[in-house]
């Protein structure tokens, strides 16, 4: 019983830290498709890079943050309601 608790315990620590690691790896890698930077349109926690106010890709706090930003398609963002090229003020 106690070696099959460690091994679950083991297997789970494992996972959370690939998991851990994979969500504080740094930037987002530039997509492979014609591509523009899109502010404001963002989910918390899904930006592709860092900005004025936090340190990392994925560390957005707020949904449509104004200056987090993600790659989209080019020519897409101004068609997205509150998507814009530059940071907003």
């Amino acid at each position: 019983m106690n070696a099959t608790r460690l091994l679950i315990s083991s297997a789970l620590a494992a996972a959370a830290s690939v998991a851990a690691g994979s969500a504080f790896a740094g930037p987002t890698a530039k997509p492979d498709f014609s591509f523009e930077k899109c502010f404001g349109v963002v989910k918390a926690g899904l930006n592709d890079c860092q900005t004025a106010s936090h340190s990392c890709a994925g560390t957005s706090t707020a949904d449509n943050a104004k200056d987090s930003w993600i790659y989209v398609p080019a020519g897409t963002c101004t068609k997205i309601t509150g998507g814009s090229n530059e940071p907003k003020a």
